[in-house]
C-alpha cells in the first residue's frame, strides 16, 4: 500500500531548522530499518511534514500513523531539547493529520510532484528524502 500523510507540527510553529530536517530524515531510516514502513518521499512545508510511505497491507494505516508520529516526536525531542521549548505541552504533532492511499486518481508521481510543488509561492518547501518505490520489504 501506499499512502500520502500530512502531519502538521503542534501550534503550527516553524521548528525546522535544518539539523532538525536531517534528524527526522535519520529517524526516518531507523523506522524503515525496524518496520515494513518504506519513506519513499518525505519533504516539509514551513509548519508540516508531508510523507510518501508505502507499506505492506497488514499494517493499518492508524498503527502506521501512530508509529511514524510517536518515534519522529519522541526521538527528535531527544535529539533537539531545543525543540521542546518552542512547543510546550510535550506535543510535536497536532494530534490530527491526514492520509489517503494513493491509487488509480492519485498514482505515485502526481502525489510526488504536489509534494515537490509545495510551498512553491513562498520557497520555503524542502524535500529531505527521495527514494524509489519498492516492491517488496526484505
Amino acid at each position: 500500500m501506499l499512502y500520502h500523510l500530512v502531519c502538521p507540527i503542534k501550534y503550527r510553529r516553524n521548528v525546522l531548522s535544518d539539523d532538525v530536517e536531517m534528524s527526522l530524515v535519520e529517524v526516518c531510516r531507523n523506522i524503515s530499518e525496524r518496520y515494513e514502513i518504506h519513506f519513499v518521499e518525505i519533504g516539509a512545508d514551513e509548519n508540516h511534514v508531508h510523507f510518501l510511505i508505502q507499506s505492506v497491507p497488514k499494517i493499518s494505516v492508524e498503527i502506521i500513523v501512530r508509529t511514524v508520529k510517536s518515534i519522529t516526536a519522541k526521538e527528535l525531542f531527544r535529539l533537539h531539547p531545543e525543540v521542546k521549548s518552542k512547543l510546550w505541552g510535550g506535543n510535536f504533532w497536532t494530534s490530527g493529520y491526514y492520509v489517503n492511499t494513493v491509487g488509480q486518481y492519485g498514482n505515485e508521481d502526481v502525489i510526488q510532484k504536489y509534494i515537490q510543488n509545495q510551498g512553491e509561492e513562498k520557497t520555503v518547501y524542502k524535500t529531505f528524502n527521495k527514494n524509489q518505490l519498492r516492491l517488496s520489504f526484505e
